[in-house]
């Protein structure tokens, strides 16, 4: 996992909004430290920009980070970006892979095992989308920093 732009590179609330993206190669432990970074990008967002994040949230970035990078990582050949920033109350949660193709939400099922992240994903965000860039696609989802629990 490499910074682009690295840690120091963050923006302070003088500077301009909190963001940070990642490169992830899919080497052992890069989901686990994406997750890592999400939780020390939110922990940053409230001590360096004063902004409330709940606790929920904080928990619910991880768990969709988690979900879309191990997606992206699984079924699109090369490296994933992730990006996170805060856009106005919400965390933007950005993740983006080589492969065109979008992914297709599978219909409930409580008997399948396994294959429910995007379903997670989509529960848990108060915005999901689907972005065709020029080479790959780009899936945004949007999490209120303080959900009042």
């Amino acid at each position: 996992m490499k910074p682009v732009p690295p840690d120091e590179a963050r923006h302070g609330p003088a500077e301009g909004p909190a963001e940070v993206t990642v490169a992830l190669d899919g080497h052992e432990g890069c989901i686990a430290g994406a997750r890592h970074l999400t939780g020390d990008f939110l922990t940053s967002v409230q001590r360096d920009h004063g902004l409330p994040v709940s606790a929920r949230t904080l928990d619910l970035s991880q768990l969709v980070v988690s979900e879309l990078v191990t997606n992206a990582l699984r079924h699109a050949p090369g490296p994933v970006l992730l990006h996170l920033r805060v856009a106005g109350d919400t965390v933007e949660i950005a993740v983006w892979d080589s492969d065109p193709t979008p992914p297709v939400p599978r219909g409930a099922d409580p008997t399948r095992v396994g294959q429910h992240g995007l379903e997670i994903v989509m529960a848990v965000a108060q915005h999901f989308d689907v972005v065709t860039e020029p080479v790959g696609k780009r899936i945004v989802a949007r999490l209120r920093l303080f959900d009042g629990l």
